[in-house]
């Protein structure tokens, strides 16, 4: 275990994703040897228009929309770091806390078309509609 903890601006990004997701990233920070933060939790379909105008999204139809998405950056020595391998690397804590949480996560890094790295969401076969954001 690593002594990492998430900052209160990663929990306030936390606030609106569904709680299945919240609990992996709670527990990933706890077993991932590198520390990260929380970039994007739910987002307004303004903000999606916004990335998909820039291109940093395909889609209108983001898992980010319903909660059911967050986005996290490696921080190494203070800083965010976007290198491939380090997200690699949290994907390993984010799937071992998936596990102990029997919860699927997709990463959308192993994705062919458009991979991301910073992006883990929830199956939409797992998780088909938008949850109530009252939850833990």
């Amino acid at each position: 275990m690593t002594g990492f903890v998430l900052s209160s601006r990663s929990q306030n990004r936390l606030l609106d994703v569904h709680p299945d997701l919240k609990r992996v990233v709670r527990r990933a920070i706890k077993l991932s040897e590198i520390d990260f933060m929380v970039v994007e939790g739910r987002r307004t379909l303004k903000r999606q228009q916004e990335l998909v105008r820039a291109g940093a999204s395909q889609t209108l139809n983001s898992r980010h929309l319903t909660g059911h998405a967050v986005d996290l950056a490696a921080v190494i020595g203070r800083r965010v770091r976007w290198d491939w391998p380090l997200y690699a690397r949290l994907n390993q804590a984010m799937q071992q806390a998936a596990e102990e949480w029997a919860v699927a996560v997709e990463w959308g890094g192993a994705w062919t078309a458009f991979p991301d790295g910073p992006h883990w969401q929830l199956p939409w076969l797992a998780y088909p509609a938008a949850h109530s954001s009252s939850s833990p």
